[in-house]
C-alpha cells in the first residue's frame, strides 16, 4: 500500500498534537505538523503530495488564504479545513476555494478518519485524471499540423474523403496522415484515438 502524508496546519499546539496522534494510529500515514500557514507555505515546494489539515483561525495568513494559496497546486493538495463550532459560513468559502471537506473543532476520531479517508481517495483519482490528461496532451503535441487537422476530421465524424476534399488533399494523403496520428498515439482504433483526444480537451462535453 502506497504511503500518504498529511500536514496538519493549526496553531492552537494542544490541538495539533491530538490530531497527530490521532492520525498517527493509521497505516502507512505520514504526519507533519505545522505552526501557522507561512510556515507551511515556506516549505510548499519541497513537499510531497498530500492532505492538508487546516485550521481557519490562525496568527498571519488565515486558512482561507493558505487555500486560495494552494488552489493552483491541485489536485497535488488537497485541504480539509478545521473550523470552530457553527462555523458554516466559512465551511461555504472554503469549498468555494477548492477545500475538500470541513471539520468542526473537537471532532470525532471516527469522523476525522472518514473524512481524511475520503479526501485521499478525492485526491488520488483527481491525480489519476489529472496525469491521464497530461499524457494525452502530449500525445497530442506530437502531432504535426496536418495530422491534427486529420484528427479534428475524425473527431467531427467525417470520412477519409471528405476530410481529404476540406483540406485539399488527396484520400491517400489523409490515409497515410491517419495512419501516422495513430502511431504517434500509439492507438490501433479510432476509439482509442478519440479517447485520447477526449482526454486532452479536443472534444467539448456538451
Amino acid at each position: 500500500m502506497t504511503t500518504r502524508s498529511i500536514y496538519v496546519v493549526d496553531d492552537d499546539l494542544p490541538v495539533r498534537t491530538a490530531l497527530q496522534s490521532l492520525l498517527s494510529t493509521l497505516p502507512n500515514l505520514m504526519v507533519f505538523g505545522y505552526r501557522t500557514g507561512d510556515d507551511f507555505l515556506a516549505e510548499i515546494e519541497t513537499l510531497g503530495p498530500g492532505c492538508i489539515l487546516l485550521d481557519y483561525d490562525m496568527p498571519g495568513r488565515n486558512g482561507l488564504s493558505v487555500l486560495r494559496e494552494i488552489s493552483q497546486l491541485a489536485p497535488k493538495f488537497g485541504a480539509i479545513i478545521l473550523t470552530g463550532q457553527g462555523a458554516t459560513s466559512i465551511a461555504v468559502q472554503a469549498w468555494k476555494l477548492g477545500a475538500l471537506d470541513f471539520l468542526e473543532k473537537p471532532c470525532d476520531p471516527n469522523t476525522l478518519f472518514e473524512v481524511v479517508d475520503r479526501a485521499f481517495s478525492t485526491i488520488e483519482r483527481d491525480h489519476m485524471t489529472a496525469s491521464v490528461a497530461e499524457n494525452a496532451r502530449n500525445a497530442i503535441a506530437s502531432l504535426s499540423a496536418r495530422e491534427r487537422d486529420v484528427l479534428t476530421g475524425l473527431i467531427e465524424g467525417r470520412a477519409n474523403k471528405v476530410i481529404a476534399y476540406d483540406l485539399n488533399l488527396s484520400p491517400r494523403t489523409v490515409e497515410i496522415y491517419r495512419a501516422n496520428l495513430m502511431d504517434k498515439l500509439n492507438v490501433r482504433s479510432l476509439s482509442e484515438a478519440l479517447r485520447i483526444a477526449f482526454a486532452a480537451g479536443l472534444i467539448p462535453m456538451n
